[in-house]
């Protein structure tokens, strides 16, 4: 899998690394962020709308991303949507 590395949190130091890539293949946003804390993430779980069931499945998770870091996602996005051909 050809991961296309689009920037990491620019406050990054020694010990923290959010991060952004784009799986080529897959055509799929991979972020690397914080994990929540508990109340975050029984907020997230809790949450319920039609098509969205309530909990977390064991093959997600929650993580957490500096908004510093938005136009890193959004140039990930348009490289996606490269990939894919679609528009």
């Amino acid at each position: 899998m050809p991961l296309l590395f689009i920037g990491i949190d620019p406050n990054t130091g020694d010990h923290e690394s959010p991060t952004v890539w784009v799986d080529q293949d897959n055509k799929e946003l991979v972020i690397q962020g914080w994990k929540p804390d508990g109340d975050l993430e029984a907020e997230c779980a809790a949450f319920e709308l039609p098509g969205h069931a309530r909990g977390i499945p064991e093959s997600e998770a929650v993580i957490r991303v500096p908004a510093r870091m938005a136009s890193m996602i959004r140039e990930a996005c348009d490289a996606v949507e490269r990939a894919s051909d679609v528009h």
